[in-house]
């Protein structure tokens, strides 16, 4: 396991349409973690083609943030708006640092988008949302497909129209829970999907800690006022840091795979939560 691999904040995303890239800049200023641009389900299909070039055109034209991580959602790959979206990723000198991947319902779907990719030359990491059954059931083969594979998402609203189920949190919590599993064992981060009542603040904040006790590390958004409670939910403690700054000195200095700190064993899983606090808390100075 690769301890500081992809290890950045994510505490917090948001959606801006890849049909208004003057909405872009707003989205990258709203504190959020992740702005994710929208080429999939919140784009009418009548537009997808010219949300798609205009999305484009954002990495050729835009300043990027290096404290933001912007990803550009595209279709599933198993539509022709998909197909579309890769193959006009593919045809830029200008591809989006990284690409969620809408209804993967199994890792070679994930690998497929790899060997393009590699073919193509283009440095992309990946972001495979878990939001159908057949994607559930293989979430462990998922976060394992691909080196690129940085984080897996929580679809929360497919996920509850695939199992029948009230859009609530113990209804989804045995899927949120095989997704955590999933990334964990990958070591990777998860990403809960949004509190979708905007008039809630309060059952955004409580929704924000069930998921981040259940092992989360970050939730999204659906409007730029709730980033802020996420973030403050998900930043750790002064106390979490200092004891990550402990813990990791300690395991460096000692140069093994284990180590004992106050009389307890650390083991690799332990030290990677670790190097993530610190990553947020350096990102946070």
């Amino acid at each position: 396991m690769n301890l500081k691999k992809n290890l950045r904040p994510r505490r917090s995303f948001i959606f801006t349409p890849g049909l208004k890239p003057e909405m872009f800049p707003k989205a990258v200023k709203s504190g959020v973690d992740m702005v994710c641009i929208e080429l999939e389900d919140g784009i009418a299909p009548k537009d997808k083609n010219e949300a798609r070039e205009k999305a484009l055109s954002i990495f050729q034209n835009q300043t990027i943030p290096k404290n933001v991580e912007v990803i550009l959602r595209i279709n599933s790959i198993r539509s022709l708006f998909g197909l579309d979206d890769i193959r006009a990723i593919l045809s830029t000198d200008f591809p989006p640092p990284a690409i969620m991947l809408p209804k993967v319902n199994d890792a070679e779907e994930v690998k497929i988008i790899e060997d393009l990719l590699n073919e193509r030359g283009h440095n992309c990491e990946l972001h495979p949302i878990i939001e159908t059954n057949s994607g559930l059931e293989r979430a462990y083969d998922i976060a394992k497909s691909s080196e690129r594979v940085s984080t897996l998402f929580f679809g929360l609203i497919d996920m509850s129209a695939e199992l029948r189920c009230k859009l609530s949190w113990d209804q989804l919590l045995y899927a949120r829970s095989r997704v955590v599993h999933a990334a964990a064992g990958a070591g990777l981060d998860a990403i809960d999907g949004p509190f979708m009542d905007l008039e809630d603040p309060k059952g955004n904040i409580e929704q924000a800690i069930l998921a981040r006790d259940l092992g989360f590390s970050g939730k999204g958004s659906i409007h730029p006022k709730q980033v802020n409670d996420l973030n403050k939910v998900f930043t750790p403690s002064n106390e979490k840091i200092d004891k990550a700054k402990k813990i990791t000195k300690i395991f460096e200095e000692a140069n093994t795979g284990l180590v004992m700190v106050d009389g307890k064993l650390i083991e690799k899983p332990v030290l990677r939560e670790m190097y993530r606090t610190l990553a947020i808390a350096e990102e946070n100075k």
